[in-house]
C-alpha cells in the first residue's frame, strides 16, 4: 500500500484503482467495475441505477439492505421496499411472482428491481444453492425485474461451493463486493456490472460523495486480497466449524445447521440474557461476539485475525463465561 502507484481517481488516472477495478469485474464475471469506499454505499448506487422511482423492491426482509442500510432505498431512489419472509435468507420464485405486481396506474405500484443477499448476514452466513439462485433470477428477468446481488461475502460463497465467484455473480445486473470483510482490507468495496451501467455508477459515485483523490493507497490492498485472501477463505470456514462443534460439544447453544461459512450463532436467550449483556460479560472474559437482528442470538465471525490458538482459547473461554452468566 505505501509503495502503490496513484493519481487523481476521480479523473480515472489513478493505475493501481483502475487495476482492481478491472481485476474485480473479471473475478465477478462483469464487464466493469467501480471502485467505492463501503458496500452499503455500492447497494445504494446499483439501486439508484437499477429501480425506478416509485416502484418496490423486492428483498428479503432481513437483508443487509433492509436492516442495516438506514431506507436508503427509500431515502436516495426513492423505492418502496417490499420485504419478504425467507429461508436461510432465500427467497422463493413464487414469492417474487406473487409479489411482482401489476399496477393499476392509479393506486397499486409496480416492482422494478429484486435484490439478493448471498452469503445472507442475517441468516448467519448462509449460502444460496446455485440451482435455486438461478431459478429466482430466471423468475425475475421472466417479469421484467432487474435484478441485484449483495454479495459483499459473495467470495466465502463461492469458496463454499467450490466454484468461481463469477458463476454466482455473473448472472446479476449489478453485483457489490466488500474488501474489507472476509477479505480483510482496510476498507473499500466495489460494483460491478455491464460498461454501460457502470457508466451511469460513476456518476452516482461522485453524487453519493464517494469519490477520491489517491484512492491506489488503499486500492493496493484490494488487488493483494484478490490475489491472496480468496483461497483462503477455506480456512476461516474451517475454524468457525471447529467453533460451532466444540462449543456444542461444551453446552452452549449454536445453530450448528446454519455454519456454512464463516459465521457461528449463539443463542443466549435461554439463559435470560440479552444480547447486549450477553456482549457485555463475554467481552470482559475476553472474547468478542456481536448482535444479531435476532434478539439474544449473538454472532461469532472467524476472519485472517483469528488464528487456530484463537479458536482453541474461545472454545474455553465462552463456555466457562455463559455458565457464569447462567449462575449470575
Amino acid at each position: 500500500m505505501a509503495a502503490a502507484e496513484v493519481g487523481d481517481e476521480q479523473r480515472r488516472e489513478d493505475p493501481t484503482v483502475l487495476e482492481l477495478e478491472d481485476r474485480a469485474a473479471r473475478f465477478l464475471g462483469q464487464e466493469d467495475a467501480v471502485y467505492l469506499p463501503t458496500a452499503t454505499m455500492a447497494n445504494q448506487i446499483a439501486l439508484a441505477i437499477l429501480g425506478v422511482r416509485g416502484t418496490e423492491l423486492i428483498v428479503e426482509e432481513t437483508a443487509h439492505i433492509m436492516v442495516a442500510e438506514l431506507a436508503g432505498a427509500a431515502m436516495h431512489s426513492g423505492l418502496q421496499t417490499r420485504g419478504l419472509p425467507g429461508y436461510r435468507g432465500r427467497l422463493a420464485p413464487e414469492q417474487v411472482r406473487v409479489t411482482a405486481r401489476t399496477s393499476d396506474g392509479l393506486h397499486i405500484p409496480s416492482a422494478s428491481i429484486v435484490a439478493l443477499e448471498n452469503t445472507h448476514n442475517s441468516a448467519g452466513g448462509t449460502v444460496w444453492p446455485p440451482e435455486e439462485l438461478a431459478t429466482v433470477v430466471d423468475t425475475a428477468r421472466e417479469l421484467d425485474l432487474a435484478v441485484h446481488l449483495d454479495g459483499a461475502r459473495v467470495a466465502n460463497a463461492a469458496i463454499a461451493l467450490g466454484v468461481p465467484a463469477a458463476e454466482i455473480a455473473g448472472r446479476f445486473d449489478t453485483v457489490t463486493l466488500c474488501l474489507s470483510k472476509g477479505l480483510g482490507c482496510p476498507l473499500g468495496a466495489v460494483i460491478a456490472g455491464s460498461r454501460a451501467l457502470m457508466a451511469r455508477a460513476r456518476v452516482e459515485k461522485h453524487r453519493f460523495g464517494g469519490a477520491m483523490r489517491q484512492a491506489g493507497i488503499v486500492a493496493a490492498a484490494g488487488v493483494y486480497a484478490l490475489d491472496h485472501n480468496v483461497e483462503r477463505l477455506a480456512d476461516d470456514h474451517a475454524r468457525a466449524r471447529r467453533l460451532a462443534q466444540g462449543w456444542e460439544a461444551r453446552g452452549v447453544a449454536v445453530e450448528l445447521e446454519l455454519v456454512e461459512t464463516n459465521f457461528v450463532q449463539v443463542d443466549v436467550a435461554g439463559l435470560g440474557l440479552s444480547s447486549a449483556d450477553a456482549i457485555a460479560r463475554l467481552a470482559d472474559a475476553g472474547v468478542g461476539l456481536s448482535a444479531t437482528v435476532k434478539p439474544g442470538v449473538l454472532r461469532a465471525v472467524t476472519h485472517l485475525d483469528i488464528d487456530d490458538d484463537d479458536v482453541e482459547r474461545a472454545l474455553e473461554l465462552v463456555p466457562r463465561a455463559l455458565e457464569a452468566l447462567a449462575r449470575a
